[in-house]
């Protein structure tokens, strides 16, 4: 039996118990949740993203096709949030980059930018010594930052870290 990519959840309201009824339900590595809520937004957006929930749907605006066309959406990694808790969703982004990220020099990415931009530079099949130059550090820095991306995401080698920031939509 295949396993769902979108699962839709009917809650009364986006609230805790709506949390915990996907904590409860059996695990699905790929499943990305659809929730269908009379009413009522009353838990942290971010924590429905660390749910896997792709789309809201207010009932009362919802007919079949809007359903099904939401579920092939979210089926296929789109995401639908109503507008109003994409902007809470991307206050609280903000909040995070500005008061917690960027002081210790990170990206929501978890990489800096300076991280970013030699990994946008080894992609482009630049050397260590060359990308030194480019970027007018030291080539023993410019090691040590590729590795030290390597030991904190866990990564054999550039090509990993390069991929890795591929797929993370950074360069």
């Amino acid at each position: 039996m295949e396993e769902a990519e979108a699962v839709v959840v009917a809650v009364s309201s986006v609230d805790a118990s709506a949390l915990d009824l996907l904590r409860a339900l059996p695990a699905r590595a790929q499943a990305r949740f659809v929730l269908v809520a009379d009413g009522g937004w009353y838990v942290d957006p971010a924590a429905m993203a660390e749910h896997r929930v792709r789309a809201v749907l207010w009932r009362a605006e919802t007919d079949g096709t809007a359903l099904v066309q939401t579920v092939r959406a979210v089926a296929v990694g789109q995401v639908y949030l109503p507008p109003v808790i994409q902007g809470r969703l991307l206050d609280q982004l903000e909040y995070v980059q500005r008061e917690v990220l960027s002081p210790k020099g990170l990206t929501a990415s978890g990489l800096s930018c300076r991280e970013i931009d030699v990994l946008r530079l080894v992609s482009e099949g630049m050397t260590l010594s060359e990308i030194a130059v480019e970027l007018s550090y030291s080539q023993r820095t410019i090691k040590n930052i590729v590795s030290g991306v390597m030991i904190r995401l866990g990564l054999r080698n550039r090509v990993q870290a390069v991929s890795y920031a591929i797929r993370a939509g950074l360069i």
